[in-house]
């Protein structure tokens, strides 16, 4: 097996008994569903042992010279007890879907819900493979268990109990005889059981890795294409999917070794209650009829037990996916409380260093303060630390050491929804997502309607284009729909801000991505949405931090210069040095 990338870290995985008692604790919300299935599972269990049973009786009498009548009572019985055991299976399986379908959607639904509030820099080291393989190879592999693996489970089981009570009912030396093939099944289970969980847990892992790695391939195309990265990438594809095949291959070697002993057990079983039945008949002890049963019901366990032994390829297959499943849905849940901040929008960094990799710190001290409906524009060489600054003063990142403050308050100690309430972040790479214009809008106020819709767009700028389409907000983008320049998917972020109404803005070389064309139209939408408010601005362009209230100079991690345009340039210093570049004076 080849190892995982060690800089990825995957999503947390639950223990089997935390995983346990969150199932329990779904399953005691549908009492009435869950007792149903548990009364008709027994009932196909007892209706089971009927036929051998009422077969041993029939020879019973068929030996003592009996007639056509003395057999009406043991084959009425069978037949009775057949369609008691049909309807009652039926019944189990339907009564188990109603209890464990809503169970299985809630707990997608809460994985899903966990994951879209996962720290970003936690969500970018497990890699979106992992989450995708979660929520999709997963789910499938639990549903596809509670479709077969289950029922099969619940049904063998039951079986098994009544079988092995009957036989014992018989004559508990028959029942001996038969209890004495259990170590061969044991020793089978035991030999599987430790081969098999680590396997299954290592080809979902391996899953996601491949899933990351077409996922990635795919959304890079383009600048893959232009640095003639294909070989590399379709390199680390194959690599992953080779890893997942020879990890299935290998469970596929572990289930055949294990069902090979499985069959030397049942072998081993039948000799010895054949063996028994027989010196039991020949010492008067029971009758051929009791020792026709006897056979009987041993040779109906092959099935039972083979069901439940087979099963747990499934079960551990499953078994692996729910505890990936249940361990992002026992994160803890999203704090939707939005509280107010009251005090004015005060934005303060303290003594900020951050390190997105041990060992290698891109902040050193950062200390930082943008007083309410202040504009500060940060600029900076590449790697000076300045979308790092962006992302702990927006709340998407906590610094390694020091403290952000937000009208005062420690935003370690403000929840993630007061935080994403009060403050708007538009970075460089904003996201179109599929639907139309007005869902993409309604994002940030789902009870705006379209007269305010089209004023955050006339804000930004974008109400003329938006207007002028056949379906106007009715327009479907993103996926299959109409495409946006980059400059448009940018305004529509933008306009978002204009809806949400924070007090707070982060931009972070938002205007980066329209190219020369929309860059001036786009910086005139940028400056509307920060006017009036508290706002940390990444400058792609100087002629942003031209128009700033105060200019903020980074390199290597450290702020070296800051003060207003015009102070800076008289300076002399590392900004006058960038804005003669620019500008080419």
């Amino acid at each position: 097996m080849t190892a995982r990338d060690p800089q990825r870290e995957l999503l947390p995985i639950a223990s089997g008994r935390d995983t346990a008692r969150l199932l329990v604790r779904r399953f005691r919300r549908r009492p009435a569903v869950a007792a149903l299935a548990i009364t008709a599972f027994l009932l196909t269990g007892a209706a089971g042992i009927v036929a051998p049973g009422g077969r041993g009786a029939i020879v019973d009498r068929v030996q003592a010279g009996g007639d056509s009548g003395d057999l009406t009572v043991p084959v009425l019985a069978i037949v009775v007890a057949a369609a008691v055991g049909a309807v009652a299976a039926a019944a189990a399986v339907a009564a188990l879907a109603q209890a464990t379908i809503p169970v299985l959607a809630e707990l997608r639904e809460d994985v899903l819900d966990r994951s879209l509030h996962l720290d970003s820099g936690q969500l970018e080291k497990a890699g979106t493979g992992d989450v995708m393989a979660r929520v999709g190879d997963d789910v499938r592999t639990v549903t596809d268990s509670l479709d077969e693996a289950v029922p099969l489970l619940l049904t063998s089981l039951t079986a098994i109990v009544f079988t092995a009570g009957g036989l014992f009912a018989l004559d508990w030396r028959l029942g001996l005889a038969g209890a004495l093939a259990v170590p061969g099944y044991v020793t089978a289970l035991r030999w599987y059981l430790p081969r098999s969980g680590p396997v299954y847990r290592a080809e979902r892992v391996a899953q996601g890795e491949r899933a990351e790695a077409l996922m990635s391939t795919l959304e890079h195309a383009p600048t893959i294409r232009a640095f003639a990265r294909e070989a590399p990438a379709l390199g680390e594809i194959d690599r992953t999917s080779v890893n997942a095949r020879e990890l299935a291959l290998r469970t596929f070697w572990v289930l055949m070794r294990y069902g090979a002993r499985m069959n030397r057990a049942e072998a081993i079983g039948v000799v010895i209650v054949l063996t028994a039945g027989y010196v039991l008949v020949r010492e008067d002890v029971v009758t051929v009829g009791a020792a026709t049963a006897a056979a009987l019901y041993f040779h109906r366990l092959f099935n039972p037990i083979g069901g439940v032994l087979f099963v747990f390829d499934d079960v551990q297959s499953a078994g692996a996916s729910l505890t990936r499943l249940a361990g992002v849905a026992l994160l803890p849940e999203h704090d939707d409380r939005v509280e107010a901040l009251g005090a004015p929008a005060r934005l303060e960094l303290r003594g900020v260093g951050h390190e997105w990799e041990p060992g290698t710190p891109v902040l050193h001290g950062v200390d930082l303060v943008v007083e309410p409906g202040e504009r500060v524009a940060v600029v900076g060489a590449s790697g000076a630390g300045k979308s790092t600054v962006a992302a702990i003063a927006a709340g998407l990142a906590s610094p390694t050491s020091g403290r952000t403050f937000l009208s005062g308050r420690a935003v370690a100690e403000l929840g993630s929804a007061t935080v994403r309430r009060h403050v708007a972040v538009v970075s460089q790479e904003v996201h179109v997502f599929t639907g139309s214009l007005r869902e993409n809008l309604s994002l940030a106020d789902p009870q705006a309607d379209d007269e305010a819709l089209l004023a955050a767009l006339e804000v930004v700028g974008a109400r003329r284009w938006v207007t002028s389409l056949p379906e106007g907000l009715d327009t479907r983008v993103g996926s299959f729909g109409h495409a946006l320049t980059s400059a448009q998917a940018q305004q529509l972020a933008l306009a978002r801000v204009v809806l949400l109404d924070p007090p707070y803005v982060v931009l972070d070389e938002a205007t980066a991505e329209a190219g020369s064309s929309g860059a001036r139209d786009l910086e005139v939408a940028a400056s509307q949405i920060v006017r009036g408010r508290t706002a940390l601005v990444v400058a792609h362009r100087l002629t942003q931090a031209q128009s700033a209230d105060r200019v903020v100079v980074m390199d290597h991690g450290r702020i070296v210069e800051q003060g207003t345009h015009d102070e800076l340039v008289a300076t002399g210093g590392r900004y006058a040095t960038l804005w003669h570049a620019w500008s080419g004076t």
